[in-house]
């Protein structure tokens, strides 16, 4: 599938233990997606949370379009997700039942639209992201190694 990728939430995979993901749509307007289409999109501190039976982004800040006039939009205005009453159904239970969050992994073009990843999360603790960390140090170090075996000082 041509997917073009216009942003990651790099911190989220850092922050969060991503436990599933899915994809929506997004609703947008015009100088919307042709900010989007300059790159010009933040989801730091973004996140989706179901309000009045629908899923609404909160917090993704979408720049004001260079050549927009007075109707320009709203850089941080919230911005409601496309996705079907059962997958918000199953989303409303995760989130209320268990303590999970809806951060966004990515925002990408498919086939014309805009989608959303989102990544149903749960917070990681400190220790554990000391662990993480840790843990890549240690595959480099392997890795880097196995590298230079063959290899004579």
């Amino acid at each position: 599938m041509s997917e073009k990728v216009i942003t990651l939430n790099r911190k989220a995979r850092h922050n969060y233990e991503i436990i599933d993901t899915m994809e929506a749509g997004i609703v947008l307007l015009g100088t919307e997606v042709k900010s989007l289409r300059d790159g010009r999109i933040n989801l730091k501190d973004s996140y989706a949370r179901v309000k009045n039976g629908e899923l609404w982004l909160i917090g993704a800040h979408i720049s004001a379009y260079s050549h927009g006039s007075y109707n320009n939009h709203l850089p941080e205005r919230e911005r409601k997700l496309l996705l079907h009453n059962y997958e918000i159904r199953r989303l409303i239970g995760k989130t209320e039942e268990s303590g999970l969050t809806l951060v966004p992994l990515k925002v990408y073009f498919k086939k014309g639209k805009v989608k959303v990843q989102l990544g149903l999360a749960r917070g990681k603790r400190a220790y554990d992201k000391r662990h993480d960390m840790a843990k890549r140090d240690a595959d480099r170090e392997i890795s880097r190694a196995m590298k230079n075996k063959g290899r004579f000082s």
